[in-house]
């Protein structure tokens, strides 16, 4: 069964089971599309975090990744200096890695460059936009994830590999990964349908 209840007994997604604040992350943003390059930035960041760990240990975590970051502002974290860093591996309140704390940062300085070359992060992630469907939730990488890891990786990112790729392509609607059966699944279709894919500016 690739469905559980969520709380109106109607099916959902069988991950949210693992955590009751599942449910509602699942329904109000897992899968819809954006374009907010602020909000697209942010997801690379904390599925970078996310590596491995669980999703459940991010999302609790989410408003205190949020205030330590000045809420993934790209041009205020790549200001980011050794000083810090220093004061982020002192805060209990979010994941303290030395190496994924560098890595946001670094990754903040490229996304600068990004936008520069393409007018935004949102121009530049949609040109990878799942073009065929796979069943889903069968796959942790696809070509578009692949393809996507590579080339930022060529453009000096980090903490980018093809499954956390395809976790921030899943979650942010470059793919409706929701299944058959969920009754989500139709509303992100419908958002998908109606959302305007961001042109290079």
């Amino acid at each position: 069964m690739s469905t559980v209840p969520g709380p109106d007994g109607r099916p959902r997604c069988r991950w949210c089971a693992a955590a009751p604040e599942f449910f509602a992350y699942h329904d109000r943003e897992w899968g819809f599309p954006v374009d907010d390059d602020r909000r697209l930035f942010e997801k690379l960041c904390l599925e970078g975090f996310q590596s491995g760990l669980s999703w459940r240990t991010i999302l609790a975590k989410r408003e205190n990744f949020r205030a330590a970051f000045h809420r993934f502002d790209i041009d205020k974290v790549a200001r980011f200096g050794a000083r810090d860093v220093a004061r982020l591996l002192k805060d209990a309140g979010i994941v303290r890695h030395r190496g994924k704390i560098e890595a946001v940062i670094n990754n903040a300085r490229r996304a600068q460059e990004l936008v520069k070359s393409e007018g935004s992060l949102a121009a530049y992630f949609w040109r990878y936009e799942a073009k065929t469907r796979s069943k889903p939730q069968t796959n942790s990488t696809t070509a578009g994830s692949i393809a996507l890891s590579k080339d930022l990786k060529k453009r000096g990112w980090a903490f980018v590999g093809p499954t956390t790729v395809y976790a921030f392509m899943q979650a942010m609607g470059l793919v409706n990964d929701h299944v058959a059966g969920c009754v989500i699944r139709a509303r992100v279709d419908a958002a998908r349908k109606g959302f305007r894919r961001p042109s290079p500016g």
